[in-house]
């Protein structure tokens, strides 16, 4: 789901231990075993002046934050200059200025699969994902209004959204290329959404399953000498997740990552818990894709999970690839004692560092908190 969709879904404090000195200087040395790199995903504000983003990157910075992800693309609209995109208004441009004289690296925080332009509705209604139920995105979403996912098999699709990482890999002063929603509608919600979609999801039931647009169908018969639709055969089965993984995972592997780096930028990417939970419940295999950097979701109070299950997840996410993991918290509502655990056992887990959501949801205590956990990494990038 949307991360600012998570914001409206639940509230929830999270108990966490007192951040006495001891915990610090524990959590500190965890942070000097490594090169740490902290992050913070920006959501889109026009809002905010100047003056304001000045003193905020300047608080980031001070903080031990190298790198800010800002969302410039929402699948409806962009916020850079765009040639191909319908524009809003270029935040990009204030970004890359006032962010990289604070001496933070900019990334560009891009939505991949859903489409919510009317052009792009209209004449293509083919390139969107189909759920089990043939019913499609574009005009049945799930969940949520703007799940109006594209099929990322598609050549059609893939060309289109690599379009857009081609068009940002342009742009001379930015670091990165960030993907957001490189994936599948969610076949299952983290459990503790549940409640408010009015669903159970015991199981993965038709609506919620996709990846059966008619082009990927006839592409897996073709392959297999079967329709997905009518399998009685368990091995098919199997083929058919794959199938269905290497869908995205080809997109990420063969588009986007070679038209990012083919103008030197850096590709990395907010990915689901695992990547074993991500395969179950996004049919996201992350574990093979060739990034630079993998920036796991790891919102425990959404999976009604506690820290160590953040340590676990890193943990798994680390033994997968042979990149840096940067252990996405969820802060908005979390205290600081529960901020400090949290980030210790990310770190603890095998973290490069933490990528916080969101800077709305930093205070100066939190602020204050990553300081101290990586205050002796602050200089280093």
């Amino acid at each position: 789901m949307d991360r600012r969709t998570f914001l409206k879904a639940m509230s929830c404090a999270v108990a966490g231990a007192g951040a006495n000195a001891g915990f610090f200087e524990n959590v500190r040395g965890k942070a000097q075993e490594r090169n740490v790199k902290n992050w913070v995903w920006i959501t889109i504000n026009a809002e905010r002046s100047d003056d304001e983003w000045k003193r905020g990157f300047a608080r980031m910075r001070e903080s031990g934050v190298q790198a800010i992800l800002a969302e410039i693309y929402d699948g409806r609209n962009a916020y850079f200059g765009s040639a191909r995109l319908p524009v809003k208004t270029d935040l990009l441009s204030k970004f890359l200025r006032l962010g990289r004289s604070a001496g933070l690296e900019v990334h560009a925080w891009m939505w991949s699969m859903p489409c919510m332009i009317d052009e792009i509705m209209k004449k293509h209604p083919d390139w969107y994902n189909v759920n089990a139920k043939g019913e499609s995105a574009v005009d049945k979403p799930a969940y949520v209004d703007y799940y109006k996912f594209l099929d990322p098999g598609r050549p059609e699709v893939r060309e289109w959204v690599q379009g857009t990482v081609k068009e940002l890999a342009s742009i001379a002063e930015l670091t990165g290329i960030h993907l957001d929603y490189i994936r599948h509608p969610d076949a299952i919600l983290p459990s503790g959404l549940w409640a408010k979609y009015k669903i159970v999801q015991d199981k993965v039931y038709p609506q919620y399953d996709y990846g059966y647009s008619e082009y990927e169908r006839n592409s897996f018969k073709k392959k297999y000498g079967a329709d997905p639709l009518a399998m009685n055969d368990s091995q098919l089965e199997s083929k058919w997740m794959q199938f269905r993984l290497d869908m995205v995972t080809d997109l990420v592997n063969e588009y986007l990552v070679p038209a990012a780096h083919a103008k030197g930028k850096m590709i990395t990417a907010a990915v689901f818990p695992g990547p074993t939970l991500a395969r179950q419940m996004v049919r996201q295999d992350w574990g093979r894709w060739r990034l630079d950097g993998f920036l796991p979701m790891l919102y425990n109070v959404f999976y009604q999970a506690g820290p160590d299950w953040v340590k676990e997840q890193t943990r798994e996410g680390v033994a997968s690839v042979r990149k840096p993991v940067y252990s996405g918290l969820f802060v908005h509502e979390m205290d600081d004692g529960a901020f400090v655990k949290t980030a210790q056992l990310a770190l603890e887990g095998g973290a490069s560092g933490i990528s916080v959501f969101s800077l709305d949801g930093m205070n100066d205590a939190k602020w204050d908190t990553l300081r101290r956990i990586t205050q002796t990494n602050v200089k280093h990038s």
